[in-house]
């Protein structure tokens, strides 16, 4: 399939992908719903308007003149392959309604380097798992040793916290370096910014629609409530975490900014690059066991700019598939007990790292805690974030010729707030 937009091999949003996302212009500055094609965005809002989904989507339920994905999200499966297969047919090159007509062209396609883009979902709830057996294994030897290295319930359960949807935030915002209190060796905890600032490399599935409360969703259904997926960069603060994480888990150490890429990709997308994940072992519970292949070839990349680089450098490469625990298996875990899922509901993976040292996707881990300093140049070397440093992720399965790809989500690290200044505020308020 091709369309007649031209697009390069290397491009992440072909034909094939039509990722969606939510967009405003500078002539109009209204938020409404998109997909990527190329280097441009496809305006759906005007499509509607003008009846191209009206076999689709009843017109009392417009979907795409919207600030977020929402209320497409909510309509189910059937409307999202209907208006997929819809769009499809429309950007192909051997369709002539959008192709011939120069007049609407000009009225929904836009240059992907003049819009600006939003976040695209209403996020109402965050879920971050712990699904990587590498991440986990290595970050249990630095705190545990290696005969303690997984917990008990690991390999049973796709261990998870419910995230903070709040500080969920678009690629391209700013990451200011988070306060918390902080407990050095032998000494009192105190308060100040943290020393210890990672990425994490993550992606997460978007939910559709959701289940009633008490109604668990069986895992051979799960991935049919999935509407797309993202990148996700959930941003910690290590060395806060080692102190507050007993025995509830991360707090200040992960709320303050979880990053998402701005382009959802639809699961139909991903289909042709499902595989098997790792083995499991032991055998899953019957709730958890499944009959197909659960994963899917997803490259992965992360790169690291300082202030003093020209050009960012790549510090990881890993894959999506390297994932112990599926997408499937976490949604029938987390609703198995009665938990509702609702649409625009986020649930990341948690760290995907591999078994090479340059598949591990964060610095605790890259440099082991600090104590292998990971070089950016001659000049350069990291053992955690600085201020003034970007941080890129992206991700593509490679077909025949195309990709589909996510695009990037990025951040760049701002300095703290001054602690004195934060504390000289709270005793003017007193």
């Amino acid at each position: 399939m091709k369309s007649f937009i031209k697009v390069a091999p290397d491009s992440h949003f072909p034909i094939q992908n039509l990722p969606y996302g939510v967009f405003s212009t500078s002539n109009e500055d209204n938020p409404r719903v998109g997909v990527a094609i190329g280097d441009y965005v496809l305006d759906l809002s005007i499509l509607e308007e003008k009846g191209f989904f009206k076999e689709i989507i009843a017109r009392e339920n417009a979907v795409f003149n919207k600030s977020s994905l929402n209320s497409l999200m909510q309509l189910g499966r059937d409307s999202w392959v209907g208006v997929r297969k819809k769009v499809q047919k429309l950007l192909s090159e051997d369709e002539p309604q959008l192709r011939d007509d120069e007049e609407i062209r000009k009225q929904v396609l836009f240059p992907m380097k003049e819009v600006i883009l939003h976040l695209p979902v209403e996020i109402g709830d965050y879920t971050d798992f712990y699904a990587s057996k590498e991440h986990a294994t290595n970050v249990g030897m630095m705190f545990r040793g290696k005969e303690n290295a997984l917990m008990p319930n690991w390999t049973y359960l796709p261990v998870g916290y419910h995230g903070r949807a709040s500080s969920v935030i678009l690629s391209g915002t700013s990451i200011r370096r988070p306060l918390g209190q902080i407990k050095l060796p032998n000494h009192s905890p105190i308060f100040r910014s943290t020393r210890q600032l990672d990425f994490e490399l993550e992606m997460g599935c978007l939910i559709g629609v959701g289940n009633k409360r008490g109604e668990p969703i069986p895992i051979e259904e799960a991935e049919q409530h999935v509407f797309g997926m993202v990148l996700v960069n959930d941003w910690s603060a290590r060395d806060i975490q080692s102190w507050e994480y007993q025995p509830l888990g991360p707090f200040l150490a992960k709320n303050f900014a979880t990053s998402i890429s701005p382009w959802v990709v639809p699961m139909e997308a991903l289909e042709p690059f499902r595989v098997t994940g790792p083995i499991q072992d032991p055998k899953p519970l019957e709730y958890l066991e499944q009959s197909i292949p659960s994963s899917f070839n997803i490259q992965l990349e992360v790169y690291l700019r300082s202030k003093k680089m020209s050009a960012p450098k790549r510090i990881c490469l890993s894959n999506y598939r390297y994932l112990y625990w599926s997408m499937a298996q976490q949604i029938a875990h987390h609703t198995i007990g009665g938990c509702d899922l609702n649409p625009g509901d986020l649930l990341a993976t948690g760290t995907i790292s591999g078994s090479e040292k340059d598949s591990r996707g964060c610095l605790l881990e890259l440099t082991w805690r600090g104590k292998e300093p990971i070089s950016l140049s001659e000049q350069e070397q990291r053992e955690w974030l600085e201020d003034g440093d970007e941080v890129t992720m992206t991700g593509w399965c490679q077909g025949d010729g195309y990709r589909v790809g996510f695009g990037e989500v990025t951040g760049v690290i701002e300095p703290a707030l001054d602690a004195e200044h934060v504390l000289q505020r709270k005793h003017q308020r007193i």
